[in-house]
């Protein structure tokens, strides 16, 4: 015996165009897509003070967000009583220091991450250097190209150069010193562009 249901099923495409008539749509797609992220990356909600409320001068360092370099607020210290020279030497070696510190909790929730690693130091220049050189105990060639982006883009930017947007470095070997300069293309894509050099004269 045959149970016939033809007209049960012959229903179903009725009943679908009416429900599409009616404006519902059926979908076999999730919508629920959790809760909203709790902070835009790359943005600090608000200035983060919890780690960074020591006395000293005002700075910033371009720290590693996505693919850029971002800069965020430090301060270094660097005492009155010191000369142009090794004024500018101890806010090279403060920020190096800023650099090679983990973000603080608020900053890596943010999605900030720094390629200088510690032990780095900053001397002044040798018999022969311009004046403002820097000479690092890392040869700059030896650094990746995040780090020397960081620390080119940091010290171009700051009390430890002449503020041109440029700053002369050296390794710890006898050779000749080269201007390095933070460019657009360096802030933005870091990993790509590695800051121009020239090599420049002594002073």
């Amino acid at each position: 015996m045959t149970v016939r249901r033809l007209p049960a099923l012959c229903g179903l495409p009725v009943l679908a165009v009416l429900l599409a008539g009616c404006g519902i749509r059926a979908t076999e797609v999730p919508t629920d897509y959790g809760p909203a992220p709790s902070r835009v990356r790359c943005s600090l909600a608000e200035p983060d003070v919890s780690t960074r409320a020591t006395p000293g001068l005002p700075a910033q360092v371009f720290l590693l967000c996505g693919s850029s370099l971002v800069a965020v607020d430090r301060t270094v210290r660097a005492p009155d009583g010191a000369s142009d020279s090794g004024r500018r030497v101890l806010v090279a070696q403060g920020l190096l220091n800023e650099l090679a510190e983990q973000p603080s909790p608020a900053e890596k929730e943010a999605g900030y991450t720094s390629d200088v690693r510690r032990g780095i130091t900053v001397t002044g220049p040798r018999s022969g250097d311009p004046e403002d050189t820097l000479r690092l105990s890392t040869d700059p060639d030896d650094l990746t190209s995040y780090a020397l982006a960081q620390v080119v883009c940091t010290f171009s930017d700051s009390a430890a150069a002449e503020g041109d947007g440029s700053v002369i470095l050296a390794g710890p070997a006898d050779r000749s010193a080269r201007r390095y300069t933070c460019t657009d293309e360096v802030r933005s894509r870091p990993g790509s562009n590695e800051p121009p050099a020239d090599e420049v004269a002594g002073g």
